[in-house]
């Protein structure tokens, strides 16, 4: 094998989420989340997730895929409402969903990573308040209680939560998520039970992990990229990342409190306690980063800039810029000098199925080759990049803009749930056997 700058237990891997993969919806005593009960007007072409990829009755199958492309780590998410069905209820059926897809992909060889909270929260959380009352502390943590006693003897790797600048902030303040609120006076509350939550759950999961566990948070970051190398366009980048606009509200308000233990500020309305710091801040291994765009072109906030025309998009209209992920990386291990984990990076893509019954999306190869360039600069200066977790293993329901965009590495007939391995998993096997040295 040629010279490469990955570790060489690098996770190479790529992550779901329990709404956008699972369907079976009322399965097994499963309950409705607030995903399950989104108006059809809310969901672009009035789609719904309670199908999905059915990955809850095709588990087996999908991870079957995961080893044939090659995959050395898996990052998915457990649904509260399957495992928890109503306060105080334990689903059996749910639980061992959960023991039955840790123990395929253990005997694949797969490492499972566990994410508690990727948004798909109960109707019976949401009917006792929410994000907005302090009753979700204690609750999120006996949820994490049961999934530590049911998982940690053959977990290590634990998010508390994924972006949760994104689901509070989509969720009740620009209402274009579940649960479609807007009230934007209500940050401050939203984000103090929420970081409460995680922190229970941090605390949780060491207190009682069979194995020793490896814990942290899948934040939804980002970075200014400097338009040269001078130090004075560099400063000015790191600062704009973590102190103006995207980079004061999806970095520092989250990871200050919740890794420094330093309490943040934010356009005189906005501000997190002293007096909470103690609580929340609880010692972490390692920070997830999800990177797709850099905040230069970010869709709101200031300090945008207009893309230089020509400037490749996704099909959701965000630039591709890999540059994204080098500075990410630097500034985000500068500032709060974690470990990092790669907990999504990918493509969105109208692809379709080709006359000779494949799935060719050369675009997402060159966006992976290009992303992970731009991360093995970063591990050369001696950034400690623990793994990379492509966005996403499979086709799925992308929240409010329904099915029509496509992440996945594999591709998913919705119809028929045929599943179709793409020509960028076979690229991105060829990466992983090499362990970075083919890029």
């Amino acid at each position: 094998m040629s010279d490469t700058v990955f570790p060489r237990n690098f996770l190479w891997g790529a992550a779901s989420a329990s709404a956008q993969i699972e369907g079976g919806w009322n399965a097994d005593g499963r309950t409705p989340s607030i995903w399950d009960a989104a108006n059809p007007t809310q969901i672009k072409n009035s789609e719904n997730c309670h199908d999905a990829c059915d990955h809850y009755h095709r588990f087996r199958e999908d991870v079957a895929l995961m080893k044939k492309i090659g995959l050395k780590s898996y990052r998915f998410s457990i649904s509260w409402s399957r495992v928890i069905p109503e306060e105080g209820k334990i689903n059996e059926a749910g639980i061992k969903f959960y023991s039955d897809l840790v123990d395929e992909l253990v005997s694949a060889g797969i490492e499972p990573m566990v994410t508690v909270y990727h948004w798909d929260m109960p109707i019976w959380v949401f009917e006792k308040g929410g994000w907005m009352s302090e009753k979700i502390i204690p609750l999120f943590r006996d949820y994490t209680k049961i999934l530590v006693d049911a998982l940690s003897d053959r977990v290590s790797w634990w998010m508390t939560m994924n972006e949760p600048g994104c689901f509070i902030m989509n969720g009740y303040m620009q209402g274009v998520h579940a649960p479609f609120k807007r009230n934007y006076f209500a940050l401050s509350r939203l984000s103090k039970n929420c970081m409460l939550a995680h922190a229970e759950a941090v605390k949780t999961i060491r207190r009682y992990s069979k194995k020793k566990p490896k814990v942290g948070v899948a934040f939804s970051s980002g970075a200014f990229v400097p338009p040269n190398d001078s130090p004075d366009e560099i400063e000015k980048a790191r600062r704009m990342t973590t102190e103006t606009s995207n980079g004061l509200m999806s970095n520092r308000w989250w990871m200050d409190p919740m890794i420094l233990g330093k309490p943040v500020r934010a356009y005189g309305i906005y501000h997190s306690d002293a007096k909470n710091m103690e609580a929340i801040c609880q010692p972490l291994d390692f920070m997830g980063l999800n990177i797709y765009t850099s905040f230069n072109y970010a869709g709101w906030g200031n300090g945008k800039e207009i893309p230089p025309e020509g400037t490749q998009k996704n099909s959701l209209g965000w630039v591709i810029d890999e540059r994204c992920m080098y500075w990410n990386v630097k500034f985000m291990y500068e500032r709060y000098g974690l470990p990092i984990m790669i907990t999504e990076n990918g493509l969105a893509a109208n692809d379709i199925i080709d006359k000779d019954g494949k799935v060719h999306d050369p675009q997402r190869t060159d966006f992976i080759r290009r992303y992970l360039g731009q991360l093995s600069q970063a591990i050369s200066e001696g950034i400690p990049v623990l793994g990379y977790q492509h966005w996403s293993v499979m086709d799925n329901f992308e929240w409010a803009e329904g099915y029509e965009p496509r992440f996945g590495l594999v591709y998913v007939d919705y119809k028929t749930q045929k599943r179709i391995i793409k020509d960028s998993a076979w690229e991105y096997k060829k990466i992983i056997e090499t362990n970075g040295a083919e890029l």
